[in-house]
């Protein structure tokens, strides 16, 4: 054997080495399938479904099996998107809608629909229109949330056969034709109007209840005062009476004797005064007080 022998044993040897590890790291290579956590993988072989592998590591069977298609699972947002439509009171609209939603069975979305995103689109859009045409203007500006959450519910309801989950559902702007805006515009102006007048005629007419309030009010005082006077005459006269019956004639003499001293007084105090003119009959009503005033003594 000489040495050219040897090196194409040992050339061949080698290569059989050679190649049956590049088989066993093909097929490792193969076989391993490493799985980031924002996707899912779908498996097939021979053309048919087998598997759905989930993030992490995963084997497959080299040769037979292979990724067919990487799904990404994030939320995705689809283009806002504006239709228009008329509500139950012959109002056209143009309604701006954005959605976001996320694939959560890969098996589905792949099989069952071509292109998500245009799908997902032309249902809001129906349903958009099927929701607002059973609503009037006034509710659709109103209810705002109520009809964004029933949209987003007949849209989960359309594509749950696509192995899609529509996280959220905005209804981003309602916007009018200028005409209905105008009309609109007129509307409020007039109820502005309305409310301003019925504020000013509520004031005009509380302002005269507060002015009877306020003459009621006196009335009611005044009229309290003169009882009040009144009582207190009636109490005087009632003493004096008393007095009268208990005392006779001469406590009535007394208390008239009082008086026109108190009148002489009176007169004599006045300012400017220098000249008291007296009645002849003073010095007897002062004489008979006097005695009076003895005789109680």
């Amino acid at each position: 054997m000489n040495i050219e022998d040897i090196l194409l044993g040992f050339v061949g040897n080698n290569a059989v080495w050679i190649v049956l590890a590049g088989f066993i790291i093909t097929t490792i290579l193969l076989g391993v399938r490493i799985v980031p956590q924002s996707e899912k993988h779908v498996v097939e072989r021979f053309g048919r479904l087998r598997s759905v592998l989930g993030p992490g590591i995963n084997l497959i069977v080299p040769f037979l099996d292979k990724v067919a298609h990487r799904i990404s699972i994030l939320e995705r947002q689809l283009p806002n998107a504006s239709q228009d439509a008329i509500t139950a009171d012959n109002v056209l609209v143009q309604v701006e809608t954005s959605v976001f939603y996320r694939i959560t069975e890969p098996e589905r979305t792949v099989y069952r629909i071509r292109d998500v995103d245009a799908a997902i689109a032309t249902t809001v859009a129906g349903i958009v229109r099927a929701e607002i045409g059973k609503m009037e203007l006034d509710d659709v500006q109103a209810n705002r949330s109520s009809l964004i959450h029933e949209i987003k519910i007949a849209v989960e309801t359309a594509v749950d056969d696509w192995g899609i989950e529509v996280t959220r559902a905005e209804l981003l702007d309602v916007n009018l034709d200028q005409a209905t805006r105008d009309a609109m515009l007129q509307q409020l102006n007039a109820e502005r109007a309305r409310r301003a007048a019925v504020t000013e005629a509520e004031g005009a007419r509380r302002a005269v209840e507060l002015a009877a309030d306020a003459d009621l009010y006196a009335a009611e005082q005044a009229a309290k005062a003169r009882r009040v006077q009144a009582d207190a005459e009636a109490y005087a006269t009632q003493v004096v009476a008393h007095a009268i019956k208990e005392n006779g004639l001469e406590a009535a003499q007394y208390q008239v004797a009082l008086k026109q001293v108190e009148a002489l007084t009176s007169l004599g105090a006045s300012q400017g005064s220098q000249t008291v003119v007296v009645p002849a009959s003073a010095m007897d009503a002062f004489g008979e007080a006097f005695k009076m005033l003895r005789g109680r003594t």
